[in-house]
């Protein structure tokens, strides 16, 4: 028995909670997912999962087991990766997950510049404005806006997510523009619907902060929607500065409370935490805070 080989089967069985979605994962069928699972089982002699025809669960012996194997694989990667390193280039598919708008407008057009200084590295880019789960999607880097919550996880600061408040000039002609947060409850505002405080816009200026509940008769979990509804005259958006600048370059949109600053994020790259960064993880990441050093 592939020892090895069984424990990876079994990690990502758990992982991804799924035996058939292990099976496509590594390029092999369920049922042999299941007997390398079986395999391991009846060489410790106890039973690391319990079955049912919907699902299965880590026994108290098979959780212990589990914790076991994610440090002993993690070790022999870190030290594969190691050696590699020192003599070799840069190689194989990271998998990144990126907001969509950032992939579309930041990530495609720097990647080809990626490839030509990397040409052995392979790029499996998933894009969605949703919280993933990077371990149980196999995720090697994801991009986010966000404070890291996850111990598990590294965070590498990229940039501050400058928020601007934008409308095009056709809805300021019509509906007036405000010089105060405050005035914004009398406007149509746009609001971005995954953000926690989806109701609420936050600005400071000369040290004083303003919280300003706002309202309006459209939301979205989409930046590039909301970005087109607002382009069609529809009411005040918050948007980073990275999806509007060429809209406010060519006057198809107008930045609002432009003396306000509004509420930033950090832009952070995410992996797993380990001794060891993979050196494909580093070279992106490396190159991605490179090239976008001036957000």
């Amino acid at each position: 028995m592939d020892q090895l080989g069984a424990m990876r089967a079994f990690v990502r069985v758990v992982q991804t909670g799924s035996f058939s979605a292990t099976g496509r994962e590594l390029n092999t069928t369920q049922t042999t997912i299941s007997k390398k699972v079986a395999a391991l089982e009846s060489k410790l002699g106890v039973k690391l999962l319990t079955r049912s025809s919907r699902d299965h669960a880590l026994t108290p012996a098979g959780a212990q087991y589990y914790e076991t194997c994610v440090l002993i694989l993690n070790e022999l990667d870190e030290a594969e990766a190691k050696a590699r390193s020192e003599v070799a280039l840069p190689q194989g598919t990271i998998r990144i997950a990126a907001p969509i708008a950032f992939g579309r407008l930041v990530i495609a057009p720097i990647i080809a510049e990626f490839f030509e200084r990397y040409p052995d590295i392979q790029v499996d880019l998933s894009l969605s404005d949703k919280h993933i789960d990077m371990i149980s999607e196999g995720i090697d880097v994801a991009i986010r806006a966000k404070q890291l919550e996850d111990s598990s996880l590294v965070a590498r600061h990229l940039f501050e997510n400058r928020m601007l408040l934008i409308a095009s000039p056709e809805y300021l002609a019509k509906w007036g523009e405000p010089s105060k947060p405050e005035q914004l409850k009398q406007h149509n505002c746009l609001v971005y619907s995954r953000l926690q405080s989806l109701n609420v816009w936050h600005f400071e200026r000369q040290g004083k902060t303003y919280s300003v509940p706002v309202s309006g008769n459209f939301k979205s979990d989409n930046g590039d929607v909301l970005l087109e509804v607002a382009l069609n005259h529809m009411g005040i958006v918050q948007m980073p500065i990275w999806m509007v600048e060429l809209h406010l370059a060519d006057g198809r949109l107008k930045q609002v409370l432009s003396d306000y600053d509004g509420q930033n994020l950090p832009f952070n790259a995410i992996y797993p935490r380990s001794r060891y960064v993979p050196l494909k993880v580093r070279c992106f990441v490396d190159f991605l805070k490179q090239k976008i050093a001036g957000y």
